[in-house]
């Protein structure tokens, strides 16, 4: 078995081959390491390994393991993204821990972040999430709603808007996955007319990598190729 620094190793190798292919600059595409029920230990030995990004999907849990590392002194040194549904009593914890959130949908929520985004703190990096195909079970705006948000966000003071993220329904074949990709793609690429700082993409995981990549993704979020499987007993 596979240690979690071979893992890594073997995912940045995907990337940088994924980058290749379509003619990226591997160093262009950010590994994020989601870390959701994996323990403390883990992350250790992903951080040993040289890794410093990680995203949660659990609020607590996440924000045990960010208070953890800074009381360890490595909080200036890690990025934590929090990469799950919002649930807009969750907010505050949320706006007081995490570097980066993925997971915008709605503008109650990212009022909330804002508002509560401590003093002293850099604003909250924050990304729209899109529901990219449709699918009532997911989250996630519809495109026809991206513009209004990101205007409306752009008068927070407290968050930076960055881009956009998105978990495309499940498709096994490459070309499904590149057209769920450059559908969002394609949004940014409009939205970066009246939002130029724009410059970030969060979409593939383990099983579409490389068409993310192709699509033009800046943060793949990859877990059970780093981690192994999750236990969610």
């Amino acid at each position: 078995m596979n240690s979690i620094k071979q893992n890594i190793e073997q995912v940045i190798t995907q990337i940088g081959l994924a980058a290749e292919k379509c003619g990226r600059d591997a160093e262009s595409v950010q590994l994020l390491a989601v870390s959701k029920t994996k323990p403390i230990a883990a992350i250790e030995e992903a951080i040993a390994a040289g890794h410093a990004a990680f995203g949660e999907n659990y609020v607590q849990e996440g924000v045990e393991k960010v208070q953890y590392f800074a009381q360890q002194g490595l909080a200036s040194s890690l990025s934590w993204h929090f990469i799950g549904p919002i649930q807009s009593n969750k907010t505050r914890p949320i706006a007081e821990h995490f570097d980066w959130v993925h997971s915008v949908d709605r503008a109650k929520i990212a009022r909330r972040l804002s508002e509560q985004r401590p003093d002293g703190m850099a604003p909250l990096n924050v990304l729209l999430q899109v529901n990219t195909s449709g699918e009532d079970s997911k989250s996630g705006l519809d495109f026809d709603d991206v513009d209004a948000l990101a205007d409306e966000i752009a008068t927070m003071p407290n968050l930076v808007l960055r881009g956009l993220m998105s978990i495309p329904q499940k498709a096994d074949d490459y070309d499904s996955q590149l057209a769920a990709f450059s559908s969002l793609a394609e949004t940014m690429d409009k939205l970066k007319a009246k939002h130029p700082q724009l410059d970030t993409l969060s979409m593939g995981m383990s099983g579409d990598l490389d068409a993310a990549v192709a699509a033009g993704s800046t943060i793949v979020r990859i877990g059970t190729a780093i981690f192994g499987a999750r236990d969610y007993s």
